[in-house]
């Protein structure tokens, strides 16, 4: 089994309606999720999510690439060194 790492995953969602979708994705991964924030920057029509996860690279790098691959969505995340 990989080594689970801290990282911060953000996410910019800048069509509304693909809220959903964000949504099942955190939840299909919430065993590795220690916790979220969302923002509503409602002046620029985006929401802004910090999301802090204990995880293998892997798991991260494939819900990013998920999450990415949603039109209106953006996803980058960061890792510690431990």
């Amino acid at each position: 089994m990989e080594e689970k790492r801290i990282c911060v995953l953000s996410v910019i969602v800048e069509d509304r309606e693909q809220s959903a979708s964000v949504n099942a994705l955190l939840s299909e991964y919430g065993e590795y999720i220690v916790g979220r924030m969302g923002i509503p920057y409602r002046e620029k029509g985006v929401s802004v999510l910090s999301v802090v996860m204990d995880a293998p690279a892997a798991k991260v790098n494939a819900l990013s690439g998920k999450l990415g691959s949603i039109p209106g969505v953006s996803a980058k995340s960061l890792f510690s060194k431990y």
